[in-house]
């Protein structure tokens, strides 16, 4: 998936398990934090609220279920978590993985409404519950030319928005990210109309490859990453794949969504992947695979809808992919 938002991949830069558990000594690798900050940082994550209920991961740790969309080696763990697109924990892409630990996800609920007959609110077991977790690695891709690729943990959005029954005229499905400025404080600056809105058109989100993410290398997601539960929609650019999400409402009438509300010359609607369309201020003919040094940049072509051009592309039959970008 792109987000608007990088050298070769090695199987042995994948971060193991054991520097994953031992957080003190990781920080001293990657050279983020001093002793004593590490410390103090060691100490906020373990104060972190951000588990989710035993047997979401019981079930994930147990799932055997596998959808591979791509083959290419996968971004380091460190990386997927250290280097993040979170404004609503400040605009530097460690910001997030700094701040993050204010964020309280449990409990978490999710408020339904709009055109459909089974609104309401709901806890995050309820809405989780029926589901079979299954792991899907995807392309993933960010507003600023840079790229991921992440094996998500996460199940069908489109057999989550049925359960809600929407009625024949919801054409659009919106979502809401948490607003708690008292965690988030990137929400204490006016940088975006909070909170985060975004949205799809419903064929869109019923498509088999839209998900539901909880997780991500068979852990539950991180703050950073949109904890406790967050859309993951490969084809577009990261910014459509909203975090932390509080609210779907479906809708009669296209929602005005944070980014186009914010910046509509830069970012449209749709946001699908599409190299031939560059944005204003810089190309998007390439983007640069994480992880990436600046000897090293490691910069590859961009694929049309990211690559799921067979997938996909015939959502968007007969429209004009540059005026409706």
């Amino acid at each position: 998936m792109r987000s608007e938002n990088t050298s070769a991949i090695r199987p042995s830069d994948i971060t193991p398990e054991s520097v994953y558990g031992a957080r003190r000594q990781w920080l001293r690798e990657v050279g983020v934090l001093g002793a004593g900050v590490a410390f103090a940082w060691q100490m906020r994550l373990a104060q972190a609220s951000y588990t989710q209920p035993a047997w979401i991961l019981q079930k994930m740790m147990q799932s055997r279920r596998r959808e591979e969309t791509t083959t290419e080696v996968l971004t380091p763990y460190k990386d997927v978590t250290g280097y993040n697109n979170f404004y609503e924990f400040g605009l530097d892409k460690t910001d997030p993985a700094e701040q993050a630990w204010r964020l309280t996800t449990d409990p978490w609920s999710v408020r339904v409404d709009g055109a459909c007959d089974g609104g309401g609110v709901y806890h995050l077991e309820d809405l989780l519950r029926p589901h079979s977790l299954e792991d899907r690695i995807y392309r993933f891709r960010c507003v600023e030319a840079w790229s991921m690729v992440i094996p998500w943990v996460g199940f069908s959005l489109g057999a989550l928005l049925r359960r809600f029954k929407p009625r024949s005229s919801a054409r659009y499905v919106v979502f809401t990210t948490l607003e708690r400025p008292a965690e988030m404080p990137g929400q204490r600056q006016a940088v975006l109309n909070w909170p985060y809105v975004e949205g799809l058109r419903m064929d869109e989100a019923m498509h088999p490859l839209a998900i539901m993410a909880v997780g991500l290398y068979g852990k539950p997601l991180l703050p950073q990453n949109g904890a406790p539960l967050r859309l993951v929609i490969p084809w577009k650019y990261g910014f459509k794949s909203i975090k932390s999400i509080v609210s779907i409402h479906f809708s009669e009438q296209q929602p005005l969504t944070t980014w186009a509300a914010s910046a509509p010359n830069e970012y449209g609607f749709f946001a699908n992947v599409n190299p031939h369309v560059d944005h204003p201020r810089w190309s998007q003919s390439r983007e640069r695979r994480l992880p990436a040094t600046l000897w090293d940049p490691h910069w590859i072509p961009t694929q049309m809808f990211n690559g799921y051009e067979r997938e996909v592309a015939y959502l968007y039959k007969g429209m004009d992919l540059r005026r409706y970008f």
